[in-house]
């Protein structure tokens, strides 16, 4: 009779470390490979369930410890958005000077490429990550907390004070494009998204949260769609927006290029804005200063965002404390012509 093969008991995670010690992925790796930089009270929590736990760290996350490189790893969401080449632009003109090479990934806000991204990029052991955003695949997180070298995080802010990151609350900038329009006497004020990435989803609740203060949330007032934002997309939303609400008075895309595409339209259609229809946008791009009407926007700081990131990671790099952990670059209203 075959013997059946004993099954090997699964390896236990820093996943499973940094929830039995109630903390983030980061945190928990931040504590294991760098205790100086976090508390007493969080070193001893993640000691004592990784010894509870029997947890081994990984070999390889050893051995990029203690590999030099000059490379820098950045993964993006998109090469198309010049949100982002904005961004990654500011960030390579402080890292190329000091010695660094960039190697940029995009994950075409796709969590599994963005996944596969990190594993590749891990294995040519970089000094240091730049990476968008916090949410992504568990897997992807455990590879980014098993990585002992530093990474900050652009475009977001986080609530964990060991995480490294240079944003702004795009939940607060979302609430607040919504009170302007609110504030200028708009009432149907609908939210209409594309390629819903999580910024996206922060400013959509932002935009709830304003509506719901004057007790006029409307979710028929939303149309959210993953399709890939674009102008003709914004032309589209328009469209369906106001065959499904024609009682609407404004309309807050997520993004300058969608609201663009609702301007364009809306000659088309000969509807008066702002006057029948306020329309505004999000980012600020360089056009929506130049529209007729000009467009009433949420002025970004990507440049800012990408240099400060950058001058962190290098900081970082070197051994170095930075300033500040995290920074919030902020954000302004831009009212224009369209609202």
């Amino acid at each position: 009779m075959t013997q059946r093969r004993r099954r090997a008991p699964e390896r236990v995670t820093l996943s499973d470390v940094a929830r039995a010690a109630g903390c983030s992925l980061m945190s928990a790796s931040r504590a294991l490979s760098q205790p100086a930089l976090v508390s007493d009270s969080l070193r001893e929590r993640v000691e004592k369930a990784a010894k509870e736990l029997g947890y081994v760290p990984h070999p390889a996350a050893r051995s990029l410890a203690s590999a030099r490189s000059n490379l820098v790893a950045v993964v993006i969401p998109s090469l198309s958005n010049a949100v982002f080449v904005d961004m990654i632009e500011a960030a390579q003109h402080v890292l190329m000077p000091a010695g660094f090479e960039l190697m940029i990934g995009v994950s075409h806000y796709r969590p599994d490429e963005d996944e596969r991204l990190l594993r590749a990029y891990l294995a040519h052991q970089p000094a240091g990550l730049l990476v968008t955003g916090f949410e992504r695949s568990e897997a992807a997180q455990e590879l980014l907390a098993s990585y002992s070298r530093p990474v900050v995080t652009l475009m977001e802010l986080s609530q964990s004070p060991e995480d490294c990151c240079v944003g702004f609350s795009q939940l607060d900038a979302g609430a607040a494009m919504t009170r302007t329009l609110i504030e200028r006497g708009y009432r149907h004020i609908a939210f209409a998204a594309a390629q819903l990435d999580p910024r996206t989803l922060q400013r959509a609740e932002g935009y709830r949260q304003a509506m719901r203060a004057i007790g006029r949330h409307d979710p028929t007032l939303e149309l959210l769609t993953p399709e890939l934002s674009s102008i003709a997309l914004g032309a589209e939303l328009l469209d369906r927006l106001i065959a499904r609400q024609p009682q609407v008075d404004a309309i807050f895309f997520n993004n300058d290029d969608l609201a663009l595409g609702a301007l364009f339209r809306a000659r088309q259609l000969g509807i008066d804005v702002p006057g029948r229809l306020a329309v505004a946008g999000f980012n600020d791009l360089p056009a929506a200063a130049w529209m007729h009407p000009s467009l009433t926007t949420v002025r970004t700081t990507r440049a800012q965002i990408g240099e400060l990131a950058a001058k962190m990671l290098l900081d970082l790099m070197r051994g170095k404390q930075p300033t500040a952990r995290q920074i919030d670059v902020g954000f302004e209203v831009i009212v224009r012509e369209s609202a």
